[in-house]
């Protein structure tokens, strides 16, 4: 009688099987609280309580900016977070900004009001996507656009403020509608342009500031205290238009105005260095 035949593999041991990879808590579990303070916040705008709904778009850029910094303090990066992080920004600063201004200004204009709610939407995909994908090669100290967050401030810092002032049915008004369009469309747009915003990622650290600094951050903290809305939105008006200044800036000087930090001796890098 013949021997079985034997499997190869079988002399060799058995194949070890692939470690699987778990799942870090900690930032995970702040980018879904992030992503959850904008469900909340949609919710909110449903129910016509906008002033909570604009406070939950807020603690969601918070939580946004705290998830990665967790991730990095703690050794626990991934590319399951990164993806995780993206989609949640997605719709805590695209889709939930959007629907929130669409609910509170521009539902009444027709289809005309879709017209901002979507080109909003449809900036801050674009935008994500770019970022992720020239993560690599901006330069640090700026952002390729207007960031998400900032252009989610910009929308939802409108209607907080509004809302605020006392203006609770706006579609009976003729110009409130048509200053949510103009926003709403300009931080769209931004987010997608090329313009070099300040990203302040080499603020703080190890480096030394003067004194002057200090102060002038705490009277910051004592004008948003006073008067939150309007003061958030003064401030990331000014930070909305910063980047179009700082282009013109060196535009004007002569010097490049592209965060694009790669050589352009590529073909596909054209257009990049504009």
């Amino acid at each position: 009688m013949s021997e079985p035949t034997r499997d190869p593999l079988d002399d060799a041991g058995e194949v070890p099987r692939p470690r699987r990879k778990g799942i870090y808590v900690l930032p995970n579990a702040i980018t879904l609280a992030a992503l959850f303070s904008a469900f909340y916040g949609i919710v909110m705008a449903m129910n016509g309580r906008f002033e909570a709904a604009c406070v939950a778009i807020f603690v969601a850029a918070v939580l946004d900016s705290l998830d990665g910094r967790v991730a990095r303090m703690t050794n626990s990066q991934s590319a399951f977070g990164e993806q995780m992080d993206s989609l949640s920004d997605m719709v805590a600063f695209g889709a939930a900004p959007a629907l929130i201004v669409y609910i509170w200004a521009l539902k009444d204009m027709g289809k005309l009001g879709w017209i901002p709610a979507f080109v909003y939407i449809a900036g801050a995909a674009l935008r994500l996507a770019r970022f992720n994908v020239n993560i690599g090669v901006v330069d640090k100290r700026f952002f390729q656009g207007l960031p998400s967050p900032a252009a989610a401030a910009l929308v939802v810092g409108l209607v907080w403020m509004m809302d605020d002032s006392g203006f609770k049915n706006v579609t009976r008004s003729d110009w409130v509608p048509w200053l949510a369009f103009g926003i709403t469309l300009y931080a769209g747009l931004s987010m997608v342009t090329n313009a070099p915003f300040y990203s302040f990622k080499v603020v703080g650290g190890g480096r030394t500031v003067p004194f002057v600094v200090l102060v002038g951050i705490a009277l910051a903290i004592a004008l948003i205290a006073l008067d939150t809305a309007r003061a958030l939105f003064a401030i990331f008006c000014l930070y909305g238009v910063s980047g179009y200044a700082v282009y013109a800036w060196r535009k004007f000087k002569g010097k490049p105005a592209s965060v694009i930090a790669t050589s352009i001796d590529e073909p596909e890098e054209k257009g990049l260095h504009q």
